[in-house]
């Protein structure tokens, strides 16, 4: 089963993004043209203030299965928090967006824990938010949120600088994060065993928020790209610039991976384009930063290079995608 098999169709998905994107013509003036890069920016003096929003998907599907949603809160502050550090922006504030079909304390109680951890994770503070009851819309729950950060002009990273040579580091996920859930749920028996605890339970640790990390490498050296790996999988990479990325040593994906696989019996190619597959954020940056990141960003490894071209491919697996 692919994932456009269990309803998700990424291709589909793009050309839908496309039609209600090109009906937003109206400018102010006051934003940089970077219309697929992971975050947007408006000028404020000196600086740039970025904002980007996003939500936690059909993780919430599993959350309620389990009847655990005590970290769900962190997926949805971390898959904001994650791409504004793309940019070199400190992510600062948060707003989270509740929507509901009925009322429960103890799941109110559970979402509220798990955006505070979240929020301390990122270092950014929930200034407000919005819930609202939608019995007649709403089937269970969805949660999302908004992100603001700000950068100052001349520290801007937009990628428009990684050149052949770079090196590609891959810092490892915490596991499947908040993507390529749909098709993990139409495989997997949420309530089978898996390593001690049930598959559910495995599905649901939260993403992993890389804010403090990346932000203490801006300290000493000056990556040329960040990319947050989410939906798309690698493919998200060529959102910076077109340039051909070889990943030579892939990080090691985790068992559950193996086990999704196996289950919907697709190949690297499916996997590679739908999950994280062990890694979760992409540092390209000159050969002089290496140093710099292993001693930041201790599980970070060198996974490859960027050479002349416009695709990405992992030869050993013989991987390769070409479009975004």
């Amino acid at each position: 089963m692919k994932y456009k098999d269990a309803g998700v169709d990424i291709d589909k998905e793009g050309e839908f993004i496309k039609k209600l994107i090109s009906q937003l013509k109206f400018k102010r003036g006051i934003a940089p043209n970077l219309r697929k890069h992971f975050t947007g920016l408006v000028e404020f003096g000196d600086y740039y203030i970025a904002m980007n929003t996003d939500g936690v998907g059909t993780k919430v599907l599993i959350a309620n299965e389990m009847k655990k949603w005590d970290t769900i809160g962190i997926d949805c502050i971390a898959m904001n928090v994650n791409d504004t550090i793309c940019i070199g922006a400190e992510p600062i504030a948060f707003v989270d967006y509740l929507a509901i079909d009925h009322y429960d304390m103890e799941m109110a109680e559970q979402i509220g824990k798990g955006l505070n951890e979240g929020a301390e994770l990122a270092n950014v503070e929930i200034i407000g938010g919005e819930t609202a009851t939608l019995p007649e819309i709403i089937n269970g729950i969805d949660l999302s949120g908004t992100s603001i950060g700000i950068v100052k002009k001349e520290n801007i990273i937009k990628g428009d600088k990684i050149k052949k040579g770079d090196l590609i580091f891959g810092v490892p996920s915490s596991g499947v994060h908040s993507n390529g859930l749909t098709l993990a749920r139409k495989v997997l028996n949420l309530k089978d065993e898996f390593e001690g605890h049930k598959i559910g339970e495995e599905l649901l640790k939260p993403t992993r928020i890389y804010v403090r990390e990346i932000l203490s490498l801006l300290k000493f050296c000056k990556p040329h790209g960040l990319a947050h790996i989410t939906g798309g999988g690698l493919k998200n990479i060529l959102r910076l610039k077109r340039m051909k990325y070889v990943i030579e040593e892939p990080l090691k994906p985790h068992k559950i991976f193996e086990l999704i696989m196996d289950a919907a019996k697709v190949d690297y190619e499916e996997m590679y384009k739908t999950f994280n597959m062990g890694m979760g954020f992409a540092i390209i940056a000159p050969e002089d930063c290496e140093e710099y990141v292993k001693k930041v960003i201790k599980d970070a490894k060198v996974v490859g290079y960027v050479d002349e071209g416009s695709e990405i491919t992992i030869p050993e697996l013989r991987v390769r995608y070409e479009n975004y």
